[in-house]
C-alpha cells in the first residue's frame, strides 16, 4: 500500500466518522433545534455525488467511506425530524 493510498484511507475516515459525535449527542439529548435539515440534504446530495463518482472511477475506498457517512447522516436526519416534531 502506498502513501497516497494511506493518506486516502485517513482522510475519508475522519470524514466519514465526523458526524457522529453529533449523532451520539443527538441521541443522549433527544433535542434537535440547532440541526439545519437543508445542510442535511446538501450533504446528501454531496454523498450521492461522491459514491457515484466512486464508482466511476472504480475506487473502493471512495465508495466505502461515502457510504457509511450516507448512513451515519440518513441515521442523524431520521432522528432529527422525529425530535423536532416533538418540540
Amino acid at each position: 500500500m502506498d502513501f497516497i493510498t494511506v493518506v486516502g484511507i485517513v482522510a475519508s475516515g475522519c470524514t466519514a466518522v465526523s458526524l457522529i459525535p453529533q449523532l451520539l449527542k443527538l441521541m443522549k439529548e433527544k433535542k434537535a433545534e440547532n440541526i439545519s435539515l437543508g445542510m442535511l440534504g446538501v450533504l446528501f446530495a454531496g454523498l450521492g455525488f461522491w459514491i457515484y463518482y466512486g464508482f466511476l472511477k472504480k475506487d473502493l475506498i471512495i465508495i466505502i467511506s461515502n457510504c457509511f457517512s450516507f448512513l451515519v447522516n440518513g441515521s442523524l436526519a431520521i432522528l432529527a425530524i422525529k425530535y423536532k416534531k416533538k418540540g
